[in-house]
């Protein structure tokens, strides 16, 4: 199975960035991918100047123009998108960074709200956004069952754990990770650990440009890095075998060798 990778560098204009999102659909399905996942912030870049309640007035809800365009582009190329937006929120001034994926019928199967906040090395996303309240179940498509992650909650390692446990083969993580000392290095160890202590596939698109690194990710079961766009904007494909779940899973099988029984007597 065949999926599009997207890295680029999203403008301060939603109307520009959405036509450009389109674009990237068409031409993944365009060669034969079955999907196409997109980085956080895919909307458009909010600066540090642009305040709680500007961004608040540009969020929509998930019924709004941006997904529902993306959505119609889905079902006319017949191909799942995992994409992200601003979605709106009852929080005076603050939204939520949710993903969603909607699948080739250009239904919306699963939204996530990012329940990790990067309120570190000096980011208060808090001070713009309001935390998500669960974590979205895995759900199927055409590539596998998907468990949806956003970003920071990378670093978080329950909850890759808890999304492997709840059935998921692939782990997407839409992110627009933060150039700094160390962060890439940091970005490449999380994706391959992420993939590695659950035997699944991990798909990372990153934005490039304005404040982020780049290097969008793909990881197989065994921690093999298959993809990394480094510092290019465009489209990156690779062929999925969800039979290497299975077989790594097998042979090294770190979820069936946990000790859920003995895990609760450590008391905190």
């Amino acid at each position: 199975m065949k999926v599009a990778i997207v890295q680029f560098k999203a403008s301060t204009k939603k109307e520009t960035n959405l036509k450009k999102i389109i674009d990237y659909i068409t031409k993944a399905a365009e060669k034969k991918a079955t999907l196409v996942a997109f980085p956080e912030f895919m909307m458009f870049y909010t600066n540090s100047s642009q305040s709680s309640k500007q961004l608040a007035t540009l969020a929509e809800t998930i019924t709004g123009n941006f997904v529902t365009s993306i959505a119609k582009c889905a079902k006319e190329n017949h191909i799942d998108v995992v994409g992200s937006f601003y979605e709106k929120s009852t929080k005076k001034d603050r939204v939520y960074d949710t993903s969603f994926i909607i699948d080739k019928n250009g239904k919306v199967i699963s939204r996530y709200r990012k329940i990790h906040l990067y309120d570190a090395l000096g980011f208060r996303e808090s001070d713009k956004m309001v935390k998500g309240s669960k974590i979205a179940k895995p759900v199927s498509t055409t590539i596998g069952k998907i468990g949806m992650m956003i970003c920071y909650d990378l670093r978080f390692p329950e909850m890759s754990r808890l999304l492997a446990v709840a059935g998921s083969e692939i782990l997407v993580a839409p992110s627009a990770w933060v150039k700094g000392n160390m962060k890439e290095e940091h970005w490449i160890t999380i994706n391959k650990t992420r993939g590695i202590e659950n035997g699944c596939y991990v798909i990372a698109p990153d934005q490039v440009g304005n404040i982020y690194c780049g290097r969008s990710l793909v990881i197989d079961p065994y921690g093999k890095i298959l993809l990394d766009m480094k510092k290019k904007q465009g489209i990156g494909y690779v062929d999925i075998e969800l039979k290497n779940v299975t077989q790594i899973r097998k042979i090294l099988p770190l979820l069936k060798n946990r000790r859920t029984d003995i895990y609760p007597t450590l008391k905190i």
